[in-house]
């Protein structure tokens, strides 16, 4: 979550806005302040996208309750408990992690957005990931299935072949979307 509200948080946060913050000041010792947001993205905590579980203890999430009071501005509603249920000192194998991103990926293509960023760990987008990609060139298989660095962004297109998502698609939230043709940066002069 410190990641999400990192790269696509507002500025800092400052009293008088009538919004909570996305996050409040020094979250995990950071030494960051609260970040605002306006004009942010809607932020959603989705349990089936987190890292692989189990082993390390720092896989186990905290309380509902806890991350409410350090990150306000992100919707917690899709927890269905507020203690980690999920976690077992097992390691969770991959063929786990998998159907769990695999079921991610059908909650996602519920949603109308068009535009959607996920932010989560390497190992749950490895995994998910290497489900795909079998009907494609070798080269663009192994591309999708490389580990992704600390930070890395990617850009993917979700098609949907069977249409199961067909509604219109929505983006709700005002800022950082340039109005205009979606045209190659050459021709848009």
């Amino acid at each position: 979550m410190q990641t999400a509200v990192g790269v696509f948080g507002g500025e800092a946060y400052t009293d008088g806005i009538s919004e909570p913050p996305l996050m409040i000041e020094n979250v995990g010792h950071s030494d960051h302040p609260s970040v605002s947001a306006l004009n942010c993205p809607p932020f959603i905590a989705v349990e089936l996208c987190r890292e692989q579980m189990g082993q390390h203890p720092c896989d186990k999430r905290r309380t509902v309750g806890e991350y409410r009071h350090m990150f306000p501005g992100i919707d917690f509603s899709l927890i269905e408990t507020d203690e980690d249920t999920w976690w077992k000192p097992e390691r969770e194998k991959k063929e786990e992690v998998t159907g769990r991103g695999l079921k991610f990926l059908e909650w996602l293509c519920t949603r109308k957005e068009k535009e959607i960023a996920v932010v989560t760990h390497s190992s749950f987008l490895f995994n998910t990931l290497s489900a795909f990609g079998n009907d494609c060139h070798p080269n663009i298989k192994t591309e999708m299935c490389t580990h992704f660095a600390n930070c890395e962004l990617r850009s993917m297109v979700i098609v949907d072949k069977g249409m199961v998502g067909s509604n219109n698609s929505t983006t709700n939230y005002p800022g950082k979307i340039p109005h205009g043709l979606d045209l190659p940066s050459d021709a848009a002069g």
